[in-house]
């Protein structure tokens, strides 16, 4: 098995155990193993491998060829040689191609690459591979703090990150935590105890709203119309809330969304939720008159104007709690699942009730 695997598969078994498979290792392997496990297993370090290729700056073309065919035959990523100094420090990177269509006396300093993209070793793993995914190249050295190279971290094991990243993203996004293991392998117990205290977050939003309505309760007796379209109203704020914290989301994740115009990206989300709002507005407001007649159109003026303030809120909140959570280095998918859908609730019932309540008495 290669190291990486190797040492992740260690980091899940007892110590003891761990420690008798070690022994029966090479001295080698089982001290490179040792290095890998000392590195936190969320971070470049802890899922590098040592397995790559680096040559000395004043090596030529054809010594790098011969070297790659006695010492790295069998080398996991053969495409990138990587260029160190005297001390291991990374200077550079020369391509597979590079190397074979240059003149065999061609030292390897003259036609390297010195701006190499490069990753600590405490860097984070989900940033890894956006970096790999950015600049769409198949391995990014790892150096420590002296700059000396000590692994790379190849696009196979970015491929397995993205996938587990974005699972446990979507299950923090359902509020159901953020473990990958899958369903039919949690036990009940397991899964209650991790479900409940993310459904708090609703239950108290909805003993909230239980007293926003409470406090309108002479308006809604007065006109119990306004009863029949608190779900529609609801509903389309949450929805709406749900595609703009998916889509926050998602370009928090790709590094698609630039954290930096934090205002700008929630104007625009908070633009997009009034015109949605504007236009669903509009058609519930021809479907109350369609529905109950002219005598009573003010109820159509006040669930069209509520459809506006509850679907424009909705994208402002899910654009602007993720986005204000990655500011502060939170982890911005636990506010979009219950956070985002309890205050959504919350403010809707109190802006269709306060409209309601403005409108109907003028």
């Amino acid at each position: 098995m290669p190291n990486d695997d190797l040492a992740d598969l260690l980091g899940k078994i007892p110590d003891v155990q761990a420690k008798v498979l070690l022994d029966l290792m090479t001295k080698k392997t089982s001290e490179e193993v040792e290095e890998l496990l000392d590195y936190d297993p969320k971070t470049a370090g802890g899922i590098m491998v040592s397995d790559f290729i680096a040559l000395k700056e004043e090596a030529s073309a054809k010594e790098a060829i011969e070297t790659l065919q006695e010492d790295y035959f069998d080398t996991e990523m053969p495409f990138y040689l990587y260029v160190i100094g005297d001390f291991g420090h990374l200077k550079g990177v020369v391509s597979l191609r590079q190397l074979v269509v240059v003149p065999p006396d061609t030292n390897l300093k003259s036609i390297m690459n010195i701006e190499v993209v490069n990753v600590r070793t405490n860097t984070d793993q989900e940033q890894v591979a956006k970096i790999v995914a950015h600049y769409n190249i198949l391995a990014v050295p790892v150096v420590d703090e002296s700059n000396k190279l000590v692994g790379i971290v190849t696009v196979d094991d970015v491929i397995d990150i993205i996938h587990e990243e974005a699972t446990e993203d979507i299950l923090k996004m359902a509020g159901v935590g953020g473990s990958v293991e899958y369903i039919e392998t949690q036990t009940i117990f397991k899964s209650i105890r991790r479900r409940l205290p993310w459904l708090l977050a609703s239950w108290f939003g909805g003993i909230i709203a239980c007293y926003v309505v409470g406090y309108f309760e002479q308006s809604l007796n007065k006109y119990i119309y306004l009863a029949t379209f608190m779900p529609i109203i609801m509903g389309m704020g949450g929805n709406v809330g749900t595609q703009t914290s998916a889509s926050i989301m998602r370009g928090l994740a790709t590094g698609r969304i630039n954290i930096s115009r934090i205002w700008h990206i929630i104007f625009k989300e908070l633009t997009i939720g009034f015109f949605l709002g504007f236009f669903y507005g509009a058609m519930l407001s021809l479907f109350t008159q369609f529905k109950y007649g002219h005598e009573l159109w003010e109820i159509g003026m006040v669930v069209g104007f509520a459809m506006i303030c509850s679907m424009t809120v909705a994208a402002t909140l899910a654009s602007s709690i993720p986005l204000v959570f990655h500011r502060f280095n939170i982890d911005p998918a636990i506010a979009t699942g219950p956070f985002v859908t309890t205050f959504t609730d919350i403010l809707s019932v109190f802006f269709y009730f306060k409209i309601a309540t403005l409108l109907l008495h003028l």
